[in-house]
């Protein structure tokens, strides 16, 4: 199943896609940690009235997780092209839950930063609460996978070696449109991920490149931290971001990014200057 984090008619709600239209699930006001993978089930399979799009406004798939745990450099081209050597543990960093914003919001260039890089990436969704969960039933705790971009303020990233300031900013990282649960997908891990910026490839890999493997990140993030449901893990970008091109390729107003993931689903973004006043 496909499932949307919405506003209906203004109200928070979850649809169910359903023969290229959106179904109300009874019940639920979002994904999130409330609604673990058999609640999700239970409530999507009496869902039955037929939502009009206008009465639809997209929210990040998760609105409000209580961790958005990241890794950074997890495929090898992206690490060749950092000159950085090959990690033996997931280099991990965190988000807020107002770091996200819907799949299709314009993304706002800051004022404070000129050097903004796009990041197409896998995002897992946690469906079953776990602590130091082995390898081998990490995908029993999956709710299911979304597209991401993890749209990085380079400078501000590179201040300091903690990259928290360039990857948390508010309002800057697309999530969705929608929850792909794991029966939709033949293999996560062999699915094809691209970007476009204005129809250019830049980025195009498969996921069978992760350097950690969707259960190495669930079971080594769960080691320190128990995973909830609704929590969101963003599993890497491949190679081709724009900072690391000669000569570099940075977001400016007008820009359309649209990030492709296999069976998940596709995202597409519009770039915009930050109203500041």
């Amino acid at each position: 199943m496909r499932l949307r984090s919405i506003l209906h008619r203004g109200e928070p709600a979850v649809a169910l896609e359903s023969d290229g239209g959106l179904l109300l699930v009874p019940g639920l006001s979002e994904i999130g940690v409330e609604t673990p993978i058999d609640v999700l089930r239970a409530a999507a399979a009496t869902a039955t009235e037929p939502i009009d799009d206008g009465d639809v406004v997209l929210r990040p798939v998760v609105p409000n997780p209580r961790r958005v745990v990241c890794l950074g450099l997890n495929y090898n081209a992206h690490v060749e092209e950092t000159g950085r050597d090959l990690p033996t543990y997931p280099v991990l960093f965190v988000k807020w839950a107002s770091s996200l914003i819907a799949a299709g919001a314009e993304i706002a260039l800051p004022p404070e930063s000129a050097q903004v890089d796009f990041e197409a990436e896998l995002a897992v969704v946690i469906g079953k609460p776990g602590r130091r969960i082995a390898r081998e039933a990490a995908y029993e705790h999956v709710a299911g996978l979304t597209v991401a971009n993890d749209v990085t303020m380079r400078d501000f990233q590179y201040k300091t070696h903690q990259w928290l300031q360039g990857k948390a900013w508010d309002a800057s990282t697309p999530l969705g449109p929608a929850l792909v649960t794991l029966d939709e997908v033949d293999d996560p891990g062999r699915l094809d991920i691209s970007l476009t910026l204005n129809g250019e490839t830049m980025q195009s890999s498969n996921t069978d490149r992760l350097i950690f493997d969707i259960p190495t990140i669930v079971a080594t993030v769960s080691e320190f931290t128990a995973l909830e449901p609704g929590d969101v893990l963003l599993t890497g970008t491949p190679g081709g971001v724009g900072y690391r091109r000669d000569p570099k390729v940075l977001l400016k107003p007008g820009d359309r990014m649209t990030v492709t993931i296999e069976g998940v689903g596709t995202q597409e973004s519009v770039v915009v200057a930050e109203a500041v006043a």
